[in-house]
């Protein structure tokens, strides 16, 4: 199997050029990605209580953080959800064949 082939992307982050490389295919999701980190902090930034670069990144990747561990929080309860109904179709599907006999 080869590697995918890296190509810099050129983004644009509070009115600064990045260079990163990444596979030819990630392209679009990097610049989502720093498409949406633009815009959080530029939010943070406008909202006047954050003053300096680092600190506002570091206030929107928090936020992105939380936000990640808050669907995985969830994601973890639907699947669970998920395999509980599962159980009781199974079990509902069982007793139906065990009637049928």
């Amino acid at each position: 199997m080869s590697n995918p082939r890296s190509e810099p992307v050129t983004v644009q982050i509070l009115g600064k050029e990045y260079r990163v490389a990444c596979p030819e295919d990630e392209h679009s999701a990097l610049i989502a990605s720093a498409s949406l980190l633009d815009r959080r902090m530029k939010e943070i930034r406008d909202g006047g209580k954050v003053v300096g670069g680092d600190r506002i990144a570091v206030m929107a990747a928090l936020n992105i953080a939380h936000e990640l561990l808050l669907l995985k929080r969830q994601n973890a309860v639907l699947d669970q959800r998920m395999r509980d109904l599962q159980e009781r179709v199974d079990l509902a599907l069982q007793q139906e064949r065990q009637t049928d006999s």
